[in-house]
């Protein structure tokens, strides 16, 4: 059955596989909140194992907002927001979203927990470990937006060889037309701590206004990009065609040339922030959370979708 808790809405969610374990973490909020759009700033990072995906065992929570400060900012006193685990020399390293309640929660940035079991996580830093900046990105100082976003980070390597991690992130570029601002936030680090600022990926105009939760991986033999917009976000022929909800698109193995006018929704209304996991068989699979369905929020992850891709169509269902 999909990991669904009798008193918390679930929501983004992101996997790493240890051996025999699937290990999912996810946002998670009281349903004693009433509404679930309080959810977003009364959230933390929740934790299970399964050795199927679809069967889960609730475990300890793994990330908590940080106590504030009264000397400086601290990036996560109000919010833990949605990640990616890897591994690397033998450390579980898991980056995420935060936001401050000194700045009343609209500046957006990344930061850094580490773990040798994927139980008990170790924050790096009261700081953040990478952060807009207005030379690349869209910033609150512009007085465009009402937040600064930089958010969802996904670390992951484009070959198995490289010596280069990537980010890839939640961003807005500079100079796009209110509503198509979306772009694929990219940085580059050698060792996981100090982390460059790349140019986005993509140009602004290309019809979103923000692409979220963004994944890449290499579907049966294709590169693809997986990522979420609202239907708040939409433009063009989206917003005429469909309601929102999970995008593939289908990119050069290098992330050369994107170009998020040619990515495809994905057919099943009501599923969002999706994450592709392959299982021990090695199908790939979609999980992600389902938002509304008929009007009603159901905060709930999804059972395993099986999913191939095609170079013309992206992601297809099986």
């Amino acid at each position: 059955m999909a990991l669904k808790l009798p008193g918390q809405w679930v929501w983004d969610s992101w996997f790493v596989r240890d051996g025999e374990d699937f290990h999912v973490f996810y946002l998670q909020a009281s349903k004693g909140l009433g509404d679930p759009e309080r959810r977003h700033r009364n959230v933390t990072v929740g934790h299970a194992v399964s050795t199927d995906l679809t069967n889960w065992i609730v475990l300890p929570d793994a990330l908590t907002p940080s106590e504030p400060s009264q000397d400086f900012r601290v990036f996560d006193s109000w919010t833990t927001w949605t990640g990616s685990v890897i591994r690397a020399d033998d450390t579980w390293h898991m980056f995420y979203t935060g936001t401050s309640r000194e700045d009343n929660g609209v500046v957006q940035s990344v930061g850094h927990a580490t773990s040798n079991d994927l139980i008990t996580w170790t924050k790096e830093s009261n700081k953040a470990v990478l952060e807009a900046s207005a030379s690349l990105y869209s910033v609150l100082a512009d007085g465009i937006w009402p937040d600064e976003a930089f958010r969802d980070p996904w670390v992951f390597k484009k070959t198995d060889d490289s010596t280069s991690w990537h980010m890839l992130f939640t961003a807005r570029g500079r100079g796009g037309e209110y509503g198509q601002s979306g772009v694929a936030g990219h940085a580059m680090s050698l060792d996981l701590k100090n982390w460059t600022l790349q140019p986005p990926l993509n140009d602004v105009n290309q019809g979103f206004g923000e692409v979220e939760v963004l994944q890449f991986e290499i579907v049966d033999g294709v590169p693809i990009i997986l990522f979420c917009c609202g239907p708040q976000w939409l433009t063009g022929k989206h917003r005429a065609a469909e309601p929102g909800g999970v995008y593939s698109l289908v990119v050069d193995p290098l992330l050369q040339d994107v170009d998020f006018r040619k990515a495809v929704w994905f057919n099943m209304p009501g599923l969002y922030a999706s994450r592709l996991i392959q299982d021990k068989k090695g199908q790939w699979n979609l999980i992600g959370f389902w938002d509304k369905v008929d009007g009603e929020f159901i905060g709930e992850l999804s059972d395993p979708i099986p999913v191939t891709a095609d170079l013309n169509k992206g992601l297809v269902a099986l």
